[in-house]
């Protein structure tokens, strides 16, 4: 049935239930993928999934109820289950609907070109062959493969906004694990579809990075001035980047409350939220709510310059939302969060940055971010490894060892920036990217 077909038929049950405000949100996505695990396709999964969300605001009180199924009778159903739910709701927030923004951004509304099955298996195979042709030391456990999606959002109200976006795109990706003797390591990569070149070099990199971990030692404890890989760095932003939400400084959650136009980070900091970002394939020019969402400098030359709001928390702080309530879903509640969100870079080569950290440390790899880092103090504790940086060059690989500190210590203590952009897997609409980073002294935890 389509979305037009849809909506009518929901305006007229809200009607019969004397619904005056509203909200219909619907989405439908496709995706297509294949992995390959040794020599042969390991897992094929085709998919088609969606459904609708009725919300309505009555007295102040909001109600949702949401269905995959959407048969008309299911559909005529959906206004009374919210209408019931919205009468019993002991949230506090004041719920309103919007009637739109002046303007939105243009996105090409492209269409999702899904390969035969036949070839997308070829095409993960091929990826695995080449995998494998890099290096002898390549071995069972290494798999990869290659994803493509396709996401339809449809929002209109009963204030008449009316809103659409399309986001199609693809991935490939490959988890090596190589062995030496009695020693085994492993590296993660992804590459867009559509870049090219880093498609080329997938194999060849990530079959590198895994192979260079071999031999690793330890490291003894200490202070080091130590190198971030910006793809780590990547990973730093999504575990601290709760601390830049309106409503968690609005709970206490955030040391972030109340400093808009203080200094939180050194001079050389600007996080940027861009949800057009040239060659994202999930871009977006609308949020959850219907708001505009628009490039913003959330932090410029080190002063926080915004938090990120939604409709509820911005008419708290009597401003006006940024475009961050985002739904994870079509039957999922608005919650704030990024989209593109990075580090902008600077004029550091990583020959450079690892120069000044002379007889330091490099980071190329944390694991434990969701045990190990704190967003609400800002503490982090993080197992990592790495090379250790001697006479300012990348010497021999270390392992097992921790760095440890407070995220907002951190941001202003950081001496130089890198000058490439590294990008972390997408997750919704929201990615997060970081040069290379240098920081003049970490507390590192090694034998």
């Amino acid at each position: 049935m389509k979305f037009e077909k849809l909506k009518q038929i929901l305006d007229e049950a809200a009607k019969d239930a004397g619904i005056v405000d509203y909200e219909i949100y619907y989405q439908s996505g496709s995706s297509l993928s294949a992995d390959a695990l040794k020599d042969e396709i390991n897992s094929f999964t085709s998919s088609t999934e969606g459904g609708i969300c009725f919300r309505c605001v009555v007295d102040g009180k909001q109600g949702y109820a949401s269905s995959e199924l959407l048969t008309a009778d299911a559909l005529r159903e959906l206004p009374k289950i919210a209408l019931s739910n919205a009468k019993v709701s002991s949230s506090e927030d004041e719920m309103f609907l919007f009637a739109g923004s002046p303007s939105y951004a243009k996105v090409e509304n492209v269409q999702a070109a899904f390969p035969e099955a036949s070839a997308l298996c070829q095409s993960v195979l091929e990826l695995q062959k080449s995998l494998y042709a890099e290096s002898e030391a390549v071995g069972d456990g290494t798999q990869s493969g290659i994803a493509y999606f396709e996401d339809e959002v449809y929002l209109c109200n009963s204030k008449g906004l009316n809103l659409s976006n399309r986001v199609c795109g693809g991935f490939r990706y490959a988890d090596v694990v190589v062995r030496k003797g009695e020693e085994a390591e492993n590296s993660l990569a992804f590459a867009y579809e559509q870049d090219e070149d880093a498609c080329k070099e997938l194999a060849q990199k990530t079959v590198d990075a895994a192979c260079a971990r071999f031999g690793a030692l330890t490291v003894a404890s200490g202070k080091y001035p130590v190198v971030i890989d910006g793809k780590v760095f990547c990973d730093f932003l999504s575990a601290f980047s709760p601390i830049f939400s309106a409503k968690n400084a609005q709970k206490g959650l955030s040391r972030l409350a109340g400093k808009e136009g203080e200094s939180i980070a050194s001079p050389l900091v600007t996080i940027v939220d861009d949800p057009m970002r040239e060659g994202s394939p999930i871009k977006t020019p609308f949020d959850g709510e219907g708001v505009a969402t628009a490039r913003r400098e959330v932090v410029k030359d080190g002063v926080l310059t915004m938090l990120l709001y939604d409709l509820s928390t911005a008419k708290k702080a009597g401003v006006a939302s940024t475009g961050n309530g985002q739904k994870a879903s079509y039957a999922a509640p608005v919650l704030i969060a990024p989209y593109q969100f990075s580090i902008q870079p600077k004029n550091k080569s990583r020959e450079e940055l690892l120069a000044l950290a002379k007889d330091g440390i490099f980071v190329t790899g944390c694991k434990g971010f969701h045990a190990g880092a704190d967003a609400v103090t800002g503490d982090f504790s993080i197992e990592s490894y790495g090379f250790k940086i001697r006479d300012g060059k990348q010497a021999e690989p270390i392992k097992s060892f921790t760095i440890s500190g407070n995220v907002f210590e951190l941001f202003k203590e950081i001496g130089a920036v890198g000058n490439t952009m590294f990008w972390g897997m997408p997750s919704g609409f929201t990615a997060f990217g970081s040069p290379d980073i240098f920081l003049p002294s970490v507390s590192v935890a090694g034998e």
